[in-house]
């Protein structure tokens, strides 16, 4: 007898007692702030319809208190409860989703995917307007002018060369 099952994406595929119990009580949050909603809308009625039936202002305040304020508070808790659970289930329709295009992705290249050649051979600089950095480099991180730009390009600007990181200082040749 085998434990695993062809379940939508996201799933592990295995069907243990506490994953049932979990996605369960998952759903229970939104099952509870209808159920919350409800009753905090009977509870507003109840407090209309007894502050209906009294014609002094004094009478009608515990109605007021005690079915519309106390309905109302019911009623907020349980449209958060929904908001909650809508929120959780859009997360793990995301998550699912970003699973499924991380396994595309790894299959398609083979395993990770490599940067670009013309990146990470250093042929490429972080460029400023007085000088150009290393793309790990932290200085030019905070400013918003620096650029990435082909090597030859900073050089032909005539940038100088950052103090801290120490670029190279000319293209390194290509081989094909």
């Amino acid at each position: 007898m085998s434990n695993t099952t062809s379940t939508g994406a996201g799933s592990t595929g295995t069907n243990s007692p506490g994953s049932a119990l979990t996605n369960n009580l998952g759903k229970l949050g939104g099952q509870l702030g209808v159920l919350l909603c409800l009753i905090g809308f009977v509870a507003l009625f109840l407090g209309w319809n007894g502050a209906a039936s009294k014609n002094v202002i004094m009478a009608q305040f515990p109605f007021l208190i005690s079915g519309g304020l106390a309905g109302l508070a019911i009623v907020v808790i349980g449209a958060a409860m929904l908001i909650v659970q809508n929120a959780r289930e859009d997360r793990a329709r995301l998550e699912a989703t970003l699973e499924r295009l991380i396994t595309a992705v790894e299959h398609s290249s083979g395993g990770a995917a490599p940067r670009p050649a013309s990146v990470s051979d250093g042929s490429m600089v972080l460029a400023g307007l007085a000088s150009y950095h290393r793309l790990d480099c932290s200085l030019p991180a905070a400013r918003e002018e620096a650029h990435l730009l082909p090597l030859d390009d900073a050089l032909a600007r005539g940038i100088e060369p950052c103090r801290v990181c120490r670029p190279p200082a000319m293209a390194q040749p290509t081989y094909t």
